[in-house]
């Protein structure tokens, strides 16, 4: 692992050292997010579920939408999956430090309901 200190300004900010940066994939915007007593940066997440869009669009199409119904239908099911994805990592990282149980296979897409 790999450390640099960096300053704080007065106003706060901090310069991330450019090989950092350039490593990490940096472009204009960062995520901050507190973990125990650790503050970590990361580059913002720029997808949308568009990674997915395939899979969508064949499962609604399989189902019989088309046209618009099918629009409806697959901009609310793209909606879904970035705080689906956020909540299961979320739920990773607080097993990884033992704040909560496991989910199994089912639990995350949808056998078991969760008790």
């Amino acid at each position: 692992m790999e450390i640099k200190k960096v300053s704080i300004s007065a106003k706060r900010q901090i310069t991330i050292p450019q090989k950092f940066f350039v490593m990490l994939g940096f472009d204009t915007e960062a995520e901050c997010m507190v973990r125990g007593n650790e503050l970590l940066i990361r580059p913002a997440k720029t997808n949308t579920g568009g990674e997915f869009a395939e899979q969508i669009l064949a499962d609604l199409i399989g189902k019989g939408y088309s046209g618009n119904e099918l629009l409806q239908h697959f901009k609310r099911a793209q909606s879904q999956i970035r705080p689906a994805v956020e909540e299961m990592i979320e739920e990773a990282e607080k097993v990884a430090v033992s704040e909560s149980e496991y989910e199994s296979y089912d639990d995350v897409f949808g056998g078991k309901e969760k008790k």
